[in-house]
């Protein structure tokens, strides 16, 4: 059946996983596992308790990005720990294939790591699993799309029209396997200038809104350029770890607020199944 016409109910949720976040960008280079994982740092801030799963076998990013190297342990020959930083649980092959060795896999292979990840995992009872997927519209998209009942999805760009211009296909993409899509977040929308405090458009202007509106989906947030963003990822300290007061972390907390209302729309107004507690 072509997975356009897939029926959600044939798709098992995973036991103890109320919402599970799918964070796709049309490109690379435009910070999407920068959003994905101050987004779960923000929103296991707000209270709730979140899993990430870096999806992005080929440029596994996100245990630099928590400074973490602990290797998962096997607790028996089937399930497997994730991993804890900064309060999320998560799961990467940057923890199982550390240093710069590169991933030369064909499609089954990366299925079968995915399957892994989702099912052998013990995620526990988590409010969202937040899911950093591979830039693109290719074989682990369909593979997490197939596996499980994907809640919602994050659809992050730039103001740059070049990089809209694969948002289009990420969104249809999501629509045509049958996934809602949660909105649009620009990142690297506009730099405050410290000096005279007024906006500086570097990549453009309101682009993201644009392409929103065109598709009928909210816009999730806009993230400034901010250097502690950057330097956050590369130390291994988000900002979103630091607080919502602090530098560069106002805007990513209003958007992780904004996807938390919206899941809580969408699963009010759903007429099928969502992923479920067990």
């Amino acid at each position: 059946m072509p997975p356009g016409q897939m029926n959600p109910g044939d798709k098992a949720p995973i036991p103890g996983v109320r919402n599970l976040i799918a964070v796709a960008s049309g490109k690379g280079g435009v910070g999407k596992t920068t959003v994905a994982v101050n987004l779960a740092i923000a929103l296991n801030r707000m209270g709730a308790a979140v899993g990430l799963l870096d999806a992005d076998v080929y440029g596994p990013n996100v245990p630099l990005m928590l400074n973490s190297n602990e290797q998962p342990r096997a607790i028996s020959d089937r399930r497997i720990l994730p991993v804890e930083a900064y309060g999320l649980k998560m799961i990467s092959m940057g923890l199982l294939n550390p240093g710069d060795r590169p991933m030369i896999w064909r499609g089954p292979m990366l299925h079968s790591v995915i399957q892994q990840f989702l099912r052998s995992v013990e995620w526990g009872e988590l409010e969202y699993l937040v899911v950093d997927l591979p830039p693109g519209t290719g074989d682990v998209q369909l593979t997490l799309i197939q596996t499980v009942v994907v809640t919602g999805a994050v659809v992050i760009t730039t103001p740059s029209v070049v990089a809209l211009a694969d948002v289009r296909k990420a969104i249809e993409m999501f629509r045509q396997v049958n996934v809602e899509v949660l909105g649009v977040v620009e990142n690297m929308s506009y730099f405050a200038c410290p000096h005279c405090h007024g906006r500086i458009d570097v990549f453009g202007y309101g682009e993201g809104k644009r392409m929103a509106e065109l598709f009928g989906v909210p816009l999730l947030g806009e993230i400034e350029i901010d250097p502690q963003i950057r330097i956050g990822g590369d130390t291994g300290k988000p900002v979103a770890a630091l607080g919502e007061d602090a530098p560069g972390a106002k805007s990513i907390y209003a958007m992780a607020r904004a996807v938390a209302a919206r899941l809580t729309e969408v699963n009010a107004a759903a007429t099928g199944p969502r992923v479920q507690i067990m």
